[in-house]
């Protein structure tokens, strides 16, 4: 497994519980040695020191392991990461290999991308797993709701009482780690029947900015308000905070697919795969 020690909105450390939870061994790749991954061992984890792009590290971590799951947070060595662990993952003739990629590449083709540098990545990492001859399953969420309403929301809703995004009007289905962590679990527990199949992930409704700040405000016992920002000081705050380019350029790219509607997503493969009902998780 890889990205098992990630923070907030970490697909990986949600499933590595998951999975050992279900009685499975999980060998669990880390970049550093630091807190979370001795957490990850107290959670009865093996835990490799490693990098997705170093081949080394790879064999290390895939060598002996009969099922995959490979996911990396927005990078220009995206692609070179998974080309790397699909070369050995080939070598070593895993059983599944679960990738997770972004529901946006549903709308892309050889001739159609976005302007997000990360986007493209993901659409060309898609083209050379299948090429590959890998079992693949594929995992394509929508916007996840750890990173533009938890991680980059934080500060304005904590000082000023706020859900300041620019999003404009749009409507959005935001899902959580937690829940697509759910559904990548539910595959590595029996993955032969989801070989070669694409699951395009959402949450249980999409709706406006307005609909999420009332959530802000139930959850939080006072009133949020939503307010839309405009583009170019929101990416120029986030320079300022020296969030790196790649990463930038990338949500640049999702708030415009926002207001121009691209992300007012459903469908019910998430809670086909978890066999839960929306009226499950709205009184989850």
């Amino acid at each position: 497994m890889t990205g098992a020690a990630g923070d907030i909105g970490a697909i990986g450390r949600h499933l590595n519980s998951m999975l050992l939870a279900k009685g499975h061994k999980v060998r669990a790749l880390v970049r550093r040695e630091d807190q979370r991954a001795e957490g990850l061992r107290q959670l009865g984890a093996e835990v490799v020191q490693g990098d997705l792009t170093d081949l080394a590290s790879m064999h290390r971590a895939v060598e002996g392991c009969r099922r995959i799951y490979f996911g990396m947070s927005v990078s220009a060595a995206y692609l070179e990461a998974t080309v790397n662990v699909a070369a050995v993952a080939r070598h070593h003739g895993v059983e599944a290999f679960v990738n997770m990629s972004q529901m946006t590449v549903t709308q892309m083709s050889i001739t159609e991308t976005t302007g997000s540098p990360q986007h493209k990545l993901h659409w060309l990492a898609e083209q050379a797993l299948a090429w590959s001859g890998l079992p693949v399953i594929t995992m394509r969420p929508t916007v996840f709701l750890e990173s533009f309403f938890l991680r980059l929301a934080a500060a304005g809703v904590r000082d000023h009482d706020e859900l300041a995004l620019p999003l404009g009007g749009s409507r959005t289905s935001p899902i959580s780690a937690v829940d697509v962590a759910r559904a990548v679990s539910v595959i590595l527990d029996d993955p032969a029947h989801h070989i070669g199949r694409v699951y395009n992930l959402t949450g249980f409704e999409s709706a406006d900015l307005e609909h999420f700040a009332r959530a802000f405000s139930a959850a939080l016992g006072r009133t949020i308000r939503y307010r839309d920002v405009p583009l170019s000081p929101w990416i120029d705050n986030l320079r300022e905070l020296g969030v790196p380019t790649h990463l930038v350029k990338h949500l640049a790219v999702m708030a415009e697919l926002h207001t121009a509607g691209r992300y007012d997503r459903m469908t019910d493969d998430l809670f086909k795969l978890t066999e839960r009902s929306r009226r499950a998780y709205t009184s989850s």
